[in-house]
């Protein structure tokens, strides 16, 4: 089985990448489950090898969500860690914030998914819980400047992590929540390290902290750094969560080693240009949409498009089962 986009949007990418194959038909890559703790994820470069037919398929709507996943923008630890490796061990690059240049490129790219209408189809932000990554998420899919008197809380208040930046509203914008899953690589590098939930909140006011269960940061370890494979297996957690939510489209604003190394564990059946726009490493503030497809029946929530016909009751035979029946009821 398989499913077909007809409207697609297209990512936001900083650069070219390569073009699909003439074969795809598809509008995003398609990651597909067959079971949620499955550690073999899959995905198809085309509708037709989802199932080894030729030619267009179709999947159930309801078992499928659209995933917007987003790195986010320049931080003080890319600029530094660019110049020196060892910059990444300083005490300076603790949580780091965004620079100037990042929040330009988060100025771009939310442009961008205003233009392409991906902000009207969003019904749930997800981020790490880093100054980082909220700092990108409130920019993108935020709302607009905020204004004392509103009745909506800020979803980051003025100068929030040394940004220099406006507070930003709530209003009209989609629920944002912290999850620590999607974090980025943990232990050594102090700028992966986070603040207390306490000290997020009050800058952060309107984004729902709930699902953290410590103030302190009880994952980071000064003297352990968590494993690549480590990440991918957090990584798939992640992704089997993102089932039991009922929203269907998601944007997800995360970190590079967090993105690749969940990601790096699909596109292996695909075509190599479809691998690497998946399996790549993501830009800084780098947009790339994909369809989760729930193959192993893991989905629960009802079709809220489907309708069952027939109401109220009638004959409604089609045709040719009728010639069909109609000859057996003669001869009876």
């Amino acid at each position: 089985m398989s499913i077909l986009y007809n409207t697609p949007l297209m990512p936001f990418l900083p650069s070219p990448t390569p073009p699909l194959s003439s074969n795809n038909n598809l509008a995003y890559p398609i990651i597909s489950f067959s079971h949620p703790s499955s550690s073999s994820p899959r995905c198809f470069s085309s509708l037709s090898e989802m199932d080894g037919t030729v030619g267009q398929c179709l999947y159930p709507l309801h078992r499928t969500k659209t995933i917007h996943l987003v790195r986010h923008a320049q931080g003080i630890h890319n600029v530094e860690g660019e110049k020196d490796n060892n910059a990444y061990l300083s005490e300076e690059l603790f949580d780091a914030h965004l620079t100037p240049l990042g929040w330009r490129q988060v100025d771009n790219l939310r442009k961008h998914v205003y233009e392409c209408g991906v902000n009207k189809k969003i019904e749930l932000v997800i981020v790490s819980p880093l100054l980082r990554t909220m700092q990108t998420a409130v920019g993108v899919f935020g709302g607009e400047r905020y204004m004392d008197g509103i009745n909506a809380p800020p979803l980051m208040v003025e100068n929030a992590g040394k940004s220099n930046h406006p507070a930003i509203s709530s209003l009209h914008s989609p629920p944002f929540i912290a999850v620590e899953l999607c974090r980025e690589h943990l232990g050594v590098h102090p700028c992966d390290r986070r603040r207390t939930i306490s000290e997020y909140r009050s800058i952060f006011p309107a984004i729902d902290f709930s699902l953290i269960e410590s103030d302190e940061d009880v994952l980071w370890r000064a003297d352990v750094r968590e494993k690549d494979d480590e990440v991918a297996a957090r990584g798939q957690k992640f992704l089997n969560w993102l089932w039991t939510r009922k929203e269907k489209e998601i944007a997800v604003v995360s970190h590079s080693g967090f993105l690749y190394h969940t990601l790096r564990g699909f596109g292996n059946d695909c075509y190599p240009s479809v691998k690497s726009e998946i399996c790549t490493h993501f830009a800084n503030c780098e947009l790339r949409s994909v369809v989760l497809v729930d193959r192993g029946m893991i989905g629960s929530d009802p079709a809220t498009t489907n309708y069952p016909g027939k109401k109220p009751q009638g004959l409604d035979l089609p045709s040719d089962v009728a010639e069909e029946i109609q000859p057996q009821k003669r001869e009876s």
